[in-house]
């Protein structure tokens, strides 16, 4: 069941709870426990014990800044079922949340830019194409085309489920679910056909990440938090159990968004004993957008997904992932393989380090870096000094300082001086959550009042004044900041757990961000978002399995 046909399959919904997909009905089976929504797919004519696919979802987003997905599926299943009713579960349970993230993001994405969103639908178009020719092709013998169907697979379940349940009024398309999906990747695109760039001077910056070994290398933790615009906080904490046959990473975990297969953030668990985050370099270099092309390349969102299934160490991820490089959300990428930690031990290829611009991606063992300084940040400053040339980042040094410079970057400096304040996960999140703009002199600036809430781990630039003066954007009063924080050291990675918290940082100094007291309420919609954002980290520690049936 190839994606070359499944977009023309006969999907008929037969009754208030069935499928029907090529003449094999399915049933699924829903109830609910102290509050938690469990759903179960089995074949019409089976019995329980050959159930498809089964979830649980709790919505828990308003009271924690969360909600929680937890899907599972049967390894007795063809892997086109599996994947397909993973995404139909994750469609029917969280509809409601993929409509309110859709307002708050796609819908508005292309209404000033009609011409400019065309041109994007017609290369997404082309790209599938070609997708498709290559999954009729290889599919059946390369375990890579067979990881691309699938995700599509995922993806067009995911339609169909919302569709089952939402109100007509709320009905969405298969285009309208991609750019959920591949909204990241889309944002390359455009600046591609607009030749556009200096997109960081505009305020892109986007993540700041941690890994840090303790003192006799008795842990390793691993931190990241999401630096983007406020619309973007409708999230859900995920768990994928995909029991594909013949690959490494079969449970993942992730923070994640309504509808999006991938993190997006990125920050991945997976039971490889890989975990894998990224902070993105932008491209200032404008002739490298001639790298982009609609054929012969693989989205960055589905390589990720790929690369995540298939790999069972940094150096094998980070091959996958560069294959069919399509120059679009361009990061710089960590693998850290938990298999080569022990407390007290490291052994080579702990840390792999990718960096990737449109028609060039460098990888290799930052193993030898991470031990020397017992930690590797990153905050969306090229590490690689040809990725750092090549993107042209150089070239605005002299006009704007250090802020573009890899090792005087305010961000490289903070971490510089309270890495070692890390001594557990308590404190891994507090330096991730870090902000003291108007004391620290790291988070000075050429400015009026001279300092930025940009110059922070954790970034909040609605705090920054509104009539303050700026030398260029990403240091202005806007709607921007980290909106989360992610945690997970040796021993928790082990089960995909981690802690997290959702929303802008708060602190001595710092007031919750609050839609109803500040200028963007009116400004952007935040559909299904709390007022007040002033969550505390959570645990999510998951089941051994969705549930018992």
């Amino acid at each position: 069941m190839y994606l070359l046909n499944i977009f023309v399959l006969t999907v008929l919904f037969v009754k208030s709870h069935g499928v029907n997909i090529n003449g094999k009905d399915y049933h699924v089976d829903h109830f609910s426990e102290n509050g938690v929504s469990k759903r179960v797919v089995y074949p019409k004519h089976g019995s329980t014990s050959t159930w498809v696919a089964r979830s649980m979802y709790n919505k828990t987003y308003l009271a924690i800044g969360w909600d929680s997905l937890d899907l599972e599926t049967n390894p007795e299943v063809d892997d086109e079922e599996q994947a397909f009713f993973a995404g139909y579960l994750e469609g029917l349970e969280t509809h409601q949340a993929i409509y309110d993230h859709y307002w708050n993001t796609v819908k508005s994405d292309c209404v000033n830019e009609t011409e400019l969103c065309q041109r994007v639908n017609f290369y997404l178009e082309t790209n599938i194409e070609w997708i498709k020719g290559m999954i009729k092709q290889h599919a059946a013998s390369d375990v890579y085309w067979k990881q691309v169907n699938l995700f599509y697979q995922q993806l067009i379940g995911i339609l169909f489920g919302y569709n089952k349940v939402a109100p007509a009024t709320e009905e969405l398309t298969m285009r309208d679910i991609m750019w959920i999906n591949f909204s990241w990747d889309f944002g390359d695109v455009k600046s591609a056909m607009k030749n556009e760039t200096n997109k960081v001077l505009k305020g892109n910056g986007h993540c700041s990440a941690l890994i840090k070994l303790l003192r006799s290398k008795s842990d390793i933790l691993v931190a990241h938090n999401t630096w983007t615009g406020y619309e973007n906080m409708r999230r859900i904490m995920k768990r994928y159990s995909l029991l594909y046959k013949n690959i490494a990473g079969t449970v993942v975990s992730f923070s994640g968004y309504p509808g999006a297969l991938v993190s997006g953030d990125d920050f991945y668990i997976v039971n490889s004993g890989l975990v894998v985050q990224e902070t993105t370099n932008e491209n200032n270099n404008a002739s490298l957008w001639n790298y982009v092309r609609p054929t012969g390349q693989v989205l960055e969102v589905i390589r990720v997904t790929v690369a995540n299934r298939l790999a069972d160490g940094g150096r094998s991820w980070t091959k996958i992932f560069s294959q069919y490089n399509s120059g679009t959300y361009n990061n710089q990428w960590m693998v850290v393989d938990m298999k080569k930690f022990a407390p007290g031990s490291v052994k080579p290829e702990l840390l792999w380090v990718l960096e990737q611009m449109p028609g060039y991606i460098r990888r290799e063992d930052q193993t030898d870096v991470l031990t020397r300084q017992s930690y590797w940040a990153s905050y969306n400053i090229p590490f690689y000094p040809d990725v750092y040339n090549m993107s042209a980042t150089w070239a605005l040094v002299d006009k704007y300082g250090d802020f573009f410079t890899h090792d005087k970057n305010p961000r490289a400096l903070i971490f510089k001086r309270d890495h070692e304040k890390v001594l557990d996960v308590h404190t891994m999140m507090q330096l991730m959550r870090s902000n003291d703009f108007q004391h620290d002199p790291l988070s000075r600036c050429n400015c009026s009042p001279p300092y930025s809430a940009e110059n922070a781990i954790a970034a909040r630039n609605d705090l920054n004044l509104v009539n303050g003066t700026y030398p260029f954007n990403a240091l202005s009063h806007r709607s921007h900041g980290a909106i989360d924080a992610k945690v997970t050291n040796y021993r928790m990675s082990q089960s995909q757990s981690l802690w997290a918290v959702s929303g802008p940082t708060t602190g001595a100094h710092l007031r919750p961000f609050q839609w109803s007291t500040s200028d963007f309420n009116h400004q952007l919609p935040h559909r299904g978002h709390p007022d007040r954002f002033n969550f505390k980290p959570v645990n999510f520690s998951w089941p051994a399995q969705v549930w018992a049936v």
